[in-house]
């Protein structure tokens, strides 16, 4: 029999989720890298830079999806809405790890905004499991929906032959695509098109600054 988690369980483990996700280095994947098998190629200043930049957005993007799932787990009611919150959740860190090792490949480091993304989705994921679980649910379809939207569109911006990259962005994008199905399955709340595009705006703003910092 599954023993019933404690109050200061749940607190140990999400303490543990959030220096995972915030600590570099510190995030594991479960799968193996998307582009393990492929050679890279050779980068100039200008590129290498352009790329860690690209990286460091979808990082953001990663530990911001983390924060919302893990908030959201903490206040969802019924167990198979949360058990949908840790199967994204799982998915969320083998991307953090991914873009984490390709930065490292590409001699660059994660946003130094990465805590404050992290705490931000965390509050905006708590209030939305608080409120209903169809929200809850449709928010994690949203989410993966535009941060899949996003890894897509990010794969026209690298360089033509960075087959790394790629493969790690069309891989992430794939991922999003299904737990945003499995969401919507699950009872989600199908957001209309003026929220997701305010979501996309909102997004786009706030990680700007990090193709940079």
């Amino acid at each position: 029999m599954k023993r019933q988690l404690s109050r200061s369980d749940c607190l140990i483990h999400q303490f543990d989720t959030a220096l995972r996700s915030l600590m570099p280095r510190a995030a594991t994947s479960q799968r193996n890298h998307p582009a393990s098998q492929l050679a890279d190629r050779v980068f100039d200043g200008h590129q290498r830079r352009h790329t860690a930049g690209l990286m460091r957005v979808n990082h953001v993007i990663g530990v911001s999806n983390q924060a919302l799932y893990q908030g959201q787990s903490i206040t969802a009611a019924l167990p198979h809405a949360r058990t949908q919150m840790v199967q994204s959740a799982a998915e969320a860190f083998d991307h953090l790890a991914w873009c984490e090792e390709r930065l490292a490949q590409l001699n660059s480091r994660t946003s130094y905004f990465t805590p404050f993304f992290y705490t931000a989705a965390f509050g905006v994921g708590a209030i939305s499991g608080l409120t209903s679980e169809r929200l809850s649910l449709g928010m994690i379809a949203a989410t993966c929906e535009l941060s899949g939207k996003h890894f897509e569109e990010q794969q026209a911006r690298l360089m033509a032959d960075d087959q790394r990259s790629r493969a790690l962005l069309r891989q992430m994008a794939a991922d999003e695509a299904h737990q945003a199905h499995l969401a919507i399955e699950a009872g989600g709340l199908r957001f209309p098109a003026p929220i997701k595009w305010g979501l996309r705006f909102i997004a786009q703003g706030a990680t700007k600054g990090a193709y940079y910092f």
